[in-house]
């Protein structure tokens, strides 16, 4: 079956899911429910009882590095092996929450206990992260659900070690002498900070659900308002293959898994002005011919339009007009380049082209493991070529999330050896170049939009 019948057939498939009715939805919910099976249970030889055993995990800058951690994750593929296990031991994940506290919890935020919320309820979280845990639920009216509950206290811990966490950065000026790490500092504790108000994460998740509803290879899980609070989120229980699971699959499929991330991830800034900055493989959930189901949405960077200009002004003089000195003037008007710096234009535009190498080919270009190591190595090597050049680099704050993303991506596509046209893909969603398709996901992306009487150009 090609892949245009294949997501015909599927969007006709939901449509009658639709008029199937409560009894429909109840079987299937409870079906869900219990094909999410568990691949590996969570550890739950030491659980966190009570508000101080999180305290205890978690105080003392334990909470705030584990966020910092995740965030700088991407910067593992590359770097030196002393490094790498520094970084990994940012990464770890909290201990769950027993099942008696996970409850007290729910009571605490909604006033009932979860066995009076939902008709089924399981203890046994499917995930755990730095800040909390997620459970699987059957709600009164037959919904599947997925339960985050924040762990009690986390928020004033992590807030509280984040108002000292200067210090952490310091790694930064002797990395790049030219970098004011303030601006840094204060961006990142934002959108930390923002990632603990399940409020705001509401809001984010709901914004990118709207923004996908329908589309027939992405899906954003709806929020249930209702049994949702800033400490407590509850959203549509989605179901698929974790991301390691994807790694064995086809090249095909590896390669249409890939290309929708792409699209989603790098199409919404120009039509949403927003970016979801936590490309973790843990916030993705795969099924065949390219479905995606994207999670998380606690970190979360807007652009206001002067932000999103000037990332279209670096991709047109990188890409499209290949003038080195116009994108040396973009970057030293942005801050990125001290003025004056004392390099040439083609150094300039050599050093920066590993954010934009990938799409600059017009032809298959396989993203793996050399070339993500290799453009860590180039952007972080204070002893490589370029050590004297990064002497005179800042970021600027809306940066931060962009490079994140960016760099972070580019380690999952390499963990998936993607290949593709990325120019071409990149062009179809270029305000800019508004590119006819050139795939056919981006065919059968295109035909949804005009059916929905949409713009054709983004995700």
């Amino acid at each position: 079956m090609s892949s245009h019948r294949l997501a015909t057939r599927n969007l006709r498939l939901a449509r009658l899911g639709l008029r199937g009715g409560g009894r429909y939805a109840l079987y299937k919910a409870r079906r869900t429910f219990a094909s999410a099976a568990r691949a590996t249970e969570l550890d739950t030889t030491f659980q966190l009882r009570t508000a101080q055993d999180v305290t205890n995990e978690l105080g003392n800058m334990k909470g705030a590095m584990m966020k910092i951690g995740q965030m700088a994750s991407y910067l593992d593929t590359g770097l030196p092996e002393t490094v790498r296990a520094t970084m990994a031991s940012l990464q770890h994940d909290a201990p769950p929450m027993s099942p008696e506290l996970a409850a007290r919890q729910i009571f605490d935020e909604l006033g009932r206990w979860p066995h009076q919320l939902f008709d089924t309820w399981d203890e046994v979280p499917i995930a755990s992260a730095s800040i909390g845990q997620v459970h699987r639920a059957i709600t009164r009216d037959g919904r599947a659900v997925a339960v985050k509950i924040q762990y009690p206290g986390v928020a004033e811990a992590v807030a509280s070690d984040l108002r000292n966490a200067g210090w952490i950065f310091g790694a930064l000026a002797s990395m790049f002498p030219g970098v004011d790490p303030d601006p840094i500092v204060g961006e990142i504790r934002a959108r930390l900070l923002e990632e603990l108000d399940y409020r705001r994460e509401a809001d984010n998740q709901r914004l990118f659900h709207r923004y996908v509803a329908g589309h027939p290879f992405v899906s954003v899980p709806g929020v249930v308002d209702e049994l949702s609070t800033g400490r407590i989120l509850t959203t549509d229980l989605a179901t698929g293959s974790r991301f390691g699971e994807v790694v064995g699959w086809s090249e095909p499929e590896r390669n249409l898994a890939a290309e929708t991330l792409f699209r989603f991830s790098f199409g919404a800034i120009y039509r949403l002005h927003a970016f979801n900055g936590d490309p973790h493989p843990g916030n993705y959930l795969f099924n065949p011919g390219g479905q995606v189901t994207f999670l998380d949405f606690g970190l979360v960077k807007r652009f206001d339009a002067a932000e999103t200009v000037l990332f279209e002004d670096l991709i047109k003089q990188m890409v499209i007009t290949g003038d080195h000195a116009a994108f040396r003037l973009v970057v030293e008007n942005a801050g990125i380049l001290g003025r004056g710096a004392p390099f040439d234009d083609a150094t300039v535009n050599e050093y920066f082209s590993y954010y934009y190498r990938y799409v600059m080919t017009d032809g298959p270009v396989t993203l793996d493991e050399e070339y993500a190591a290799g453009g860590v190595a180039h952007l972080f090597d204070m002893n490589g070529p370029y050590k004297e050049l990064m002497r005179y680099l800042n970021v600027p704050p809306s940066f931060v999330v962009v490079q994140r993303i960016t760099l972070g991506l580019i380690g999952l596509f390499a963990q998936l050896e993607a290949t593709a046209n990325w120019k071409r893909i990149a062009m179809e969603l270029w305000p800019f170049t508004a590119a006819a398709p050139s795939t056919p996901m981006g065919e059968i992306i295109r035909d949804w939009r005009r059916s929905q009487d949409l713009d054709l150009h983004g995700v």
